[in-house]
């Protein structure tokens, strides 16, 4: 086989798998965009707000919890990154304190236990209500983190891409040369 006849099949597999990657690059960029915008038009929906570093409900919190919460106090949830703060390191510290360290499963076992402890029952429910946001939260925050993640994949898919293209196009080039006869050839034909 000739030279030049490898270098167009190896040229046009590094086509091929040039669009490969660049289809890939789309779906991933695709698949970014529209997890992130789901989140963001959730999260907004909700209008949830950090508390300001002047409240007293921020003051409450562990030093470790305000330092997690300070780049965000006072602005409003929007995306997952604040989702996983928010639901981490102020939800998670409300509902040790109104649970007394207990799980929801613990006060609904406690609660059944006791039918007619109300103040126990509030507990339950409060503490209930908190979980299902904090969950639903800390699902916002795995979303968005696979968003951020196909960016970074359609990044890498991308670049390949473009390395397959230019690869291809010089293969494609050397196949020309590698077709031509050389000047000494020519010479020895005359």
């Amino acid at each position: 086989m000739k030279r030049s006849t490898i270098d167009k099949i190896v040229s046009s597999l590094g086509v091929a798998v040039a669009l490969i990657l660049a289809l890939a690059a789309a779906g991933l960029i695709y698949a970014h965009d529209f997890i992130h915008t789901q989140v963001y038009d959730q999260l907004s929906a909700e209008k949830i707000y950090f508390p300001k570093t002047t409240d007293e409900a921020y003051k409450a919190l562990p030093t470790n919890d305000q330092s997690a919460i300070k780049p965000y106090a006072g602005q409003q949830l929007v995306n997952g990154a604040q989702a996983g703060v928010f639901a981490n390191n102020y939800i998670a510290f409300h509902l040790q304190n109104i649970g007394g360290g207990k799980t929801y499963s613990e006060l609904s076992a406690e609660s059944l236990a006791n039918p007619s402890d109300t103040a126990l029952a509030g507990k339950v429910n409060t503490v209930f209500k908190g979980e299902m946001l904090r969950g639903v939260l800390l699902n916002a925050y795995a979303f968005d983190t696979m968003a951020v993640v196909a960016w970074w994949a359609s990044v890498v898919a991308l670049s390949g891409a473009v390395v397959f293209a230019v690869l291809a196009a010089l293969g494609f080039s050397h196949a020309q040369l590698a077709g031509r006869p050389s000047r000494s050839t020519s010479r020895k034909r005359r």
